[in-house]
């Protein structure tokens, strides 16, 4: 996932990363699509963890994109959970060494949901 704006340049895309560069700008276009059309909500739980709550709709489109997401960085942990019957959680984790990554997933997760 990677563009040249200051939040997602290619310097946050970490070396684990096996997605081909020719398809990080479709992936992060799929998810600047979700944050800006089903993300209702966002919490940091610790450095290492974020918390997303989506739109009830969300959930096969997050299951697909997550699966995809792990496939080629398999730094994330990514649970997805109903969140009461209003929605789904769709919690993301990484290993201390790829805040940064988390911290530019926020970033454009906040600028999705504000747009």
């Amino acid at each position: 996932m990677t563009t040249n704006d200051e939040v997602t340049g290619p310097s946050w895309v970490p070396e684990a990363c096996t997605l081909p560069t020719a398809q990080r700008p479709l992936r992060l276009a799929e998810f600047d699509d979700l944050f800006a059309t089903m993300l209702v909500g966002q919490q940091r739980a610790t450095p290492t963890r974020l918390r997303w709550q989506l739109a009830p709709a969300a959930e096969a489109t997050a299951r697909d994109l997550i699966g995809r997401e792990s496939m080629c960085c398999s730094f994330f942990t990514f649970t997805l959970a109903p969140a009461g019957g209003n929605g789904v959680e769709l919690e993301v984790q990484v290993p201390a060494g790829h805040i940064d990554v988390l911290d530019a997933l926020a970033a454009r997760a906040a600028a999705g949901m504000a747009a």
